[in-house]
């Protein structure tokens, strides 16, 4: 048996190869491959955090062959293009120059051999009159935008380029961005955005346009027969005898995610102190909870903690009792309610929040006026956050809040239910 590391076998947040798993039934790759073959369209790749987008992506259009930006790094256009040309190799002047000369005649005594060139076997005395170059010349400099040469050596390179969480630039220039790449895409350059779907990623915006120029490729929430396919490969590469029942406790608890998955075969691997494939096969037949409640620590807790603290303010907040026990100020027990809601939320409407809250307290429930302020409040705490995609976004017109991160909807689970078991 080929040995391999645990390391190289489960790479949660990496690109897999022992384990990637293709969905060939959703025909996503070949959707992708399209965009090769002169496709002149401009293709979006969307899906919730951590559904494998970028994965999917860099299978098709690896990073050595196409201009990859990350949209997190870009706070304003003309970073956008800056970093374009970065990775060509690109500039933004270029200088023209003509030039006039003339030379004037000279003269000698020369002495040649006869049928050969006197440049190459001239003997004698240069004569008095030195020869005497003289040149006139007028330069040109051409500035271009940032923009205006990116675009130019896009075309020049034809080299794919692909804009990772195109949902975290600015809305108010991601038209400015897609209209400038439309030439490029309608001459076949691929241009793909990954994007999560909801309100971040101005679709209407990028629709309009491209009106009938544009292939959108949406990545569904993972199956669990297809999060099984991450433990069936990775496993007995490691010669471990996983009980199927544990593969599908983790299936269960993934949310949809291959980034989960990935993370809870890889722990427990490195729990049963396997870093690398074992001769003798090892035989796992259950899994603890301890190994859910410390991917939760590890992955959602700073966030978490961040939220539950809520903005500065200069007097205490009022604490409220809990049903369960204890208090708790107004952003903790809306958190808490939140974990009341259960697994696999995505989107929650206001009022189920109401409702949980009302469940989480043992007295009077806080005003609708104060659940949306700090519904508001930690929409922007998420945003400042150093994550490329927020984990949370309240949408107040539609009054939903979305949960965009698989990992702190697993902490509101595990994470919460630990805390509040040890506490």
């Amino acid at each position: 048996m080929q040995p391999y590391r645990t390391s190289t076998v489960f790479i949660p947040g990496g690109m897999p190869k022992v384990t990637y798993v293709s969905r060939t039934e959703r025909n996503l790759e070949g959707r992708l491959r399209a965009a090769r073959d002169n496709l002149c369209k401009l293709v979006t790749v969307t899906g919730a955090t951590k559904s494998g987008k970028t994965v999917l992506v860099n299978t098709v259009f690896p990073r050595t062959e196409a201009v990859w930006v990350d949209g997190g790094t870009v706070k304003q256009e003309d970073d956008l293009w800056n970093y374009v040309l970065d990775e060509l190799g690109g500039f933004t002047q270029s200088a023209t120059e003509s030039s006039r000369t003339s030379t004037s005649t000279l003269k000698g005594e020369l002495e040649g051999q006869a049928g050969v060139p006197l440049v190459a076997k001239a003997k004698g005395k240069v004569g008095a009159e030195h020869g005497r170059t003289r040149s006139a010349g007028n330069g040109k400099k051409l500035t271009l935008t940032p923009r205006s040469a990116a675009i130019s050596q896009l075309r020049e390179n034809d080299i794919p380029l692909i804009i990772d969480d195109f949902h975290y630039l600015d809305r108010n220039f991601q038209g400015s961005i897609v209209r400038a790449l439309k030439p490029l895409i309608f001459e076949g350059l691929p241009v793909i955005l990954i994007a999560i779907p909801h309100r971040r990623y101005d679709a209407v915006k990028v629709e309009r346009e491209m009106t009938g120029r544009l292939e959108s490729i949406h990545i569904p929430s993972w199956e669990k027969p297809e999060l099984l396919e991450i433990s069936s490969a990775g496993f007995p590469r490691l010669n471990m005898n996983v009980n199927s029942s544990v593969s599908e406790r983790f299936a269960e608890e993934a949310y949809g995610s291959p980034h989960l998955m990935q993370q809870f075969c890889k722990d427990l691997a490195l729990h049963n102190h396997i870093e690398e494939t074992v001769r003798t096969s090892v035989r796992v037949q259950t899994v603890a909870d301890d190994l859910f409640c410390a991917v939760a620590e590890g992955t959602g807790k700073i966030v978490f903690d961040k939220l539950a603290r809520g903005p500065r303010q200069r007097s205490d907040r009022l604490q409220r009792e809990l049903r369960e026990g204890g208090t708790a100020d107004i952003y903790k027990v809306t958190l808490l309610a939140l974990a009341k809601l259960g697994p696999g939320l995505e989107t929650v409407e206001y009022e189920q929040l109401r409702i949980a809250i009302r469940d989480v307290l043992q007295g009077t429930i806080p005003q609708a006026h104060e659940v949306t302020r700090v519904l508001e409040k930690m929409a922007e705490i998420a945003a400042g956050d150093e994550a490329s995609t927020p984990v949370l976004d309240w949408e107040r017109d539609d009054q939903k809040l979305h949960i965009t991160d698989p990992f702190f909807a697993f902490y509101l689970k595990w994470g919460v239910e630990f805390a509040q078991q040890s506490g």
